[in-house]
């Protein structure tokens, strides 16, 4: 329970709803979110009641999708029409996307008109595009406009605007021509008109970029909202730096879910039903068990050897799990460059150039240590090895060189790979590259040690 709720249960209790209505006007929406996520729906409803208009549509944005559920079920149609009036469209639209379609379409006729053709046409557009996030809600001028015009116009608009920190500038069809920060129309001289302060360098997206395109974009721009054309360019939205690091914020926990080797959740995990849980995990599980299988199928070609040197079977899992690793390292590296836009798929031969020198490296540095446990061992006891202990210290440190150097250009390249084919690269997880390099790794490791042992233990 929340630490605030003893308080107003009290004034509840006396049915004080001035003295109630008072005390929740110091909290910020967020904080009031906070105290009625813990609350049944009933309680939430009271609250919600005594609330102004604007401040329970903002508190309501705050809350969990469960939570916003419940209150919409326990609530009259009035008042939840009332506070999907007031909603933010981005916002409106997410809680929209979350319910199912009977509802959505019985909250859609809630809505009044002008706000019901918001949402319609804001849910038209594809589901992961930036048309489902930008809001309608911004301030316009005209490049002919005195600072006195943009000024009242924005003393007019600007209050149901999702922010006015940036003005935008368009001409007589609609078309954004550039964006100018309020500050700059705020120290110009009285006599100076837009034109004066335009440099027509301005960031834009088309509302039908993918949602990732607009990290990418707000990453290069530095500015709190960006605003949303259509493909002719007219000014239709903005995108908000808010919703922009939630959707960020998504994105990464889909990307590292994935490169966990399983499927992305689509709710917190402690709010993910145990059956869902064990569904999107078992996918990948089975997949990756079978691949394992075939480390035994791979084994099975060289029982021969391993019959006659049975020493090179201790190594096996040094050998697979060290290029597994490096394999892992790069998946996730080059998987997270590729989301950053530091890496594009035109750069494939940099980026194999690079693996294949660290690999190399790499595998030195293992094939080194390796070399050096062997020989020390054998100082230590001097049968543990037998007499050709050098060869097999050699074949383990070419082994690691091979396995490591293989893995990291597995590991590099998988997932632009995949990239170019238009998949996920983050489906290219690390236990995925581990499994592959695993069994290839086996054949690498065998290859070398028929090599170097032939003649003598071979």
């Amino acid at each position: 329970m929340h630490t605030l709720w003893p308080e107003l249960e009290e004034i509840v209790r006396t049915r004080n709803f001035v003295a109630l209505r008072d005390r929740l006007a110091v909290l910020e929406p967020a904080d009031l979110a906070d105290l009625m996520s813990t609350l049944p729906a009933e309680d939430m409803v009271l609250l919600f009641r005594v609330l102004p208009r604007k401040d329970s549509a903002a508190t309501f944005e705050y809350l969990p999708f469960e939570k916003q559920e419940a209150l919409l079920r326990a609530m009259g149609q009035s008042e939840v029409a009332a506070i999907l009036d007031e909603m933010s469209p981005d916002d409106r639209t997410t809680l929209f996307e979350e319910l199912p379609g009977v509802v959505t379409k019985r909250m859609l006729n809630l809505l009044s008109p002008e706000e019901r053709q918001v949402a319609v046409n804001l849910l038209g557009y594809p589901e992961r595009s930036v048309g489902r996030w930008m809001t309608p809600h911004y301030v316009a001028v005209r490049q002919n406009w005195t600072m006195q015009q943009v000024l009242d116009n924005v003393r007019k608009f600007g209050r149901d605007s999702e922010t006015i920190n940036m003005i935008y500038v368009i001409d007589d069809r609609g078309v954004l021509i550039d964006d100018i920060p309020i500050s700059d129309f705020l120290l110009a001289p009285v006599t100076a008109t837009v034109a004066d302060l335009m440099d027509r360098s301005f960031f834009a997206l088309k509302a039908t970029d993918d949602q990732s395109a607009a990290v990418a974009v707000f990453r290069q721009s530095d500015s709190y909202a960006l605003p949303v054309t259509d493909t002719s360019g007219v000014l239709i939205g903005i995108v908000t730096l808010d919703d922009v690091l939630d959707l960020a914020e998504e994105e990464a926990t889909e990307d590292i879910q994935k490169l966990g080797g399983m499927e992305a959740l689509d709710e917190p995990y402690l709010d993910t039903p145990w059956a869902q849980m064990v569904r999107k995990r078992a996918g990948w599980l089975v997949v990756l068990f079978l691949s394992e299988m075939l480390t035994a199928t791979a084994m099975t070609f060289f029982e021969d050897e391993i019959a006659r040197v049975v020493i090179l079977a201790l190594f096996v899992p040094l050998i697979i799990s060290s290029g597994g690793n490096s394999g892992s390292q790069a998946a996730s590296l080059v998987i997270r460059a590729l989301a950053l836009g530091e890496v594009r798929v035109r750069d494939w031969w940099r980026v194999a150039r690079r693996e294949i020198l660290s690999g190399l490296m790499l595998g030195a540095i293992l094939g080194s240590i390796g070399f050096i446990r062997i020989t020390v061992t054998t100082l230590l006891f001097p049968t543990m090895y037998g007499e050709h202990w050098i060869l097999i210290a050699i074949t383990i440190a070419f082994a690691l060189v091979g396995v490591v150097l293989w893995g990291t250009i597995a590991g590099s390249m998988l997932p632009i790979l995949l990239h170019r084919l238009g998949f996920d690269p983050a489906s290219s997880s690390a236990p995925f590259v581990a499994t592959l390099v695993d069994v290839t790794g086996l054949v690498i490791y065998f290859g070398i040690a028929a090599l170097v042992l032939k003649g003598t233990l071979l």
